[in-house]
């Protein structure tokens, strides 16, 4: 898994709590940093050919077997997103409390999202919305 090195470059040693085998196209996981024993769940995005950024999905399947997007009842500290594109890395860290703000988890008062684009400083020339969600991802994002 490509996402283990990066996730060792950038956050240390870890333990894998869990392989979330629904996003295992997203190399999707539960890990336990060894730094300060965070529970973290990542995912290795993807970019795609026709639209600028990197794609990942972040769901779960509820006790009826239907696609959901993660409650914040139950999601670990952060979610981690890891980008590796020929030569340019980076890792986005984002705090379970951001990503409720973002409505990226779903709570009594928002549905949350299932996926989303993630746009690491080298994408430029992005359009007003892409502008919009990049503004606030890079307050938590690293390159390396």
């Amino acid at each position: 898994m490509k996402s283990i090195n990066i996730l060792k470059d950038s956050l240390g040693n870890f333990e894998i709590l869990n392989y979330e085998e629904q996003n295992s196209e997203y190399e999707g996981m539960v890990i336990q940093l060894a730094s300060n024993n965070k529970i973290v769940r990542s995912r290795l995005a993807k970019k795609t050919p026709k639209k600028d950024g990197y794609f990942v999905a972040f769901w779960e399947k509820d006790n009826l077997n239907i696609n959901q997007p993660f409650s914040d009842l139950d999601t670990p500290e952060a979610l981690v997103i890891l980008i590796d594109d020929e030569g340019k890395q980076g890792i986005f860290f984002i705090p379970k409390e951001v990503a409720v703000k973002n409505r990226i988890l779903s709570n009594e008062n928002q549905k949350g999202k299932m996926a989303m684009r993630f746009y690491p400083s080298w994408c430029k020339n992005l359009n007003s919305t892409a502008q919009k969600t990049q503004s606030w991802q890079l307050n938590y994002f690293k390159e390396y």
